[in-house]
């Protein structure tokens, strides 16, 4: 039996497409292994929203080929996509895939085994209207689904290459969704995660659908007991949304709405299409239909132009604002973006500087956070087992663990918040959610 390994870099959207195209060489009789055992075949997921993306991209084909030298090592993904030429020229890669097409690798595949010619498939991913379809029957992971529903992006922020890598929006078809939610249940997963390059745009290219049409479908397929969202733009937050998605049973109130800066003018060169005003009320409206939400975020520090003063009112804007969770990204320059060719770039030592100040206000937002919920019984669906723990999440996406006589994986449990320790909640189990 011949053996493949995978390393996905990025998003929620590569996961689940690495998850599908191991499923696609199991079913070709492949068995899959660890990354760095001995593997016939290595397929690296790359990424390119950051340089250290791409960098890493490379590091892992390299390390493919020293583990076995005789190896089809595939590069497919994003970092492929908006740099073909670049990774055509790396020794240690065979196949080149980029973002169309993952599922014809196993042709692709035999077609090297055969001839053993360096193959590049990558096609103009800017003409592509229709949505690939990559099915998965059997996750690694026995408790939540990463569901992809949508590719594409149309909002060419002035930063980001992902519109180049991914091209323009395309929605899964609501019957495909439906029935593969209804294998994932069959299968024992207790909760879906949607995900898509901007998910918020699902349906925009179908008729009469939306994102929370399709969490309404879902809501009605017996054994999903949770439904949870990826990243989403804050400007797809109506109030008629926000109160749809209320009479949700199964709807988890976790909400990571990307604000990217709390700066104004920050945010006018970044080509974000809100303002921190317009941000803010959709927290409050949040906050107000939901109890216990959870709201996160991802914030750049250090974009072109980003003077100390700007920087000031990100920080005053954070500080006031009080999310959840924040994840910090030093800005990284991406060749063929508008921002990379923008004046008055800033210094890596000031981005340094920034992003310290941030991670610090991090840490307090989250404790808090947590604290609040200290006494408080939550549902908790666990997921595995480390440190003499268990470990799972809440619906707000509050990591909990707890010691217990019996593995709880994959089960939903009531359990009492009874401290908060290094950004994680402990607690005793209560009962079982039947």
């Amino acid at each position: 039996m011949k053996k493949v390994a995978f390393y996905t870099l990025g998003c929620r959207v590569n996961t689940y497409e690495t998850e599908a195209i191991a499923e696609t060489f199991i079913k070709h009789d492949y068995e899959l292994v660890e990354f760095d055992e001995f593997a016939d075949v290595y397929v690296v997921n790359t990424c390119t929203v950051t340089n250290i993306g791409d960098k890493k991209s490379r590091q892992m084909l390299r390390r493919a080929k020293r583990i076995n030298p005789e190896s089809c090592v595939v590069a497919v993904g994003c970092y492929v996509q908006v740099a073909p030429e670049e990774v055509e020229k790396l020794e240690d890669v065979d196949i080149i895939i980029g973002t169309k097409d993952k599922g014809k690798i196993i042709e692709l595949v035999e077609e090297f085994e055969r001839n053993k010619r360096k193959i590049k498939h990558v096609e103009n991913v800017m003409s592509i209207r229709q949505f690939e379809e990559l099915e998965i029957d059997e996750y690694q992971d026995k408790t939540r689904a990463f569901l992809k529903i949508q590719d594409g992006c149309d909002r060419f922020c002035s930063y980001c290459l992902i519109p180049f890598a991914r091209g323009p929006v395309r929605s899964r078809k609501p019957e495909n969704i439906l029935k593969e939610v209804e294998k994932l249940a069959s299968n024992g997963y207790k909760e879906i995660i949607l995900s898509g390059i901007h998910v918020a745009s699902y349906g925009k290219d179908l008729k009469d659908i939306d994102l929370v049409d399709v969490i309404e479908m879902i809501q009605k397929v017996d054994g999903i007991e949770r439904i949870r969202i990826g990243s989403v733009d804050p400007t797809f937050f109506s109030e008629d949304k926000i109160n749809r998605l209320k009479n949700i049973e199964k709807f988890c109130p976790h909400f990571h709405l990307s604000l990217q800066s709390g700066c104004d003018e920050t945010l006018k060169r970044m080509n974000r299409h809100y303002t921190t005003e317009e941000y803010k009320i959709v927290v409050e409206n949040l906050r107000k239909t939901f109890e216990d939400v959870s709201i996160t975020t991802d914030i750049i520090v250090g974009f072109p132009g980003e003077t100390d003063d700007e920087f000031a009112k990100t920080y005053e804007f954070l500080s006031k604002i009080n999310l959840s969770k924040m994840h910090i990204f030093k800005y990284s320059p991406r060749r063929g973006t508008k921002a990379a060719e923008m004046k008055e770039q800033v210094k890596e030592s000031i981005k340094e500087n920034r992003s310290h100040k941030l991670i610090e206000l991090d840490k307090k937002l989250e404790e808090e956070f947590i604290n609040k919920f200290i006494g408080k019984t939550m549902d908790v669906l666990f997921e595995e087992y480390n440190d003499g723990y268990y470990w799972g999440y809440t619906k707000n996406y509050i990591r909990v663990g707890t010691s217990f006589n019996k593995d709880l994986s994959g089960q939903i449990f009531n359990v009492k918040i009874l401290e908060s320790r290094e950004n994680k909640a402990i607690g005793r189990v209560e009962m079982e959610v039947k």
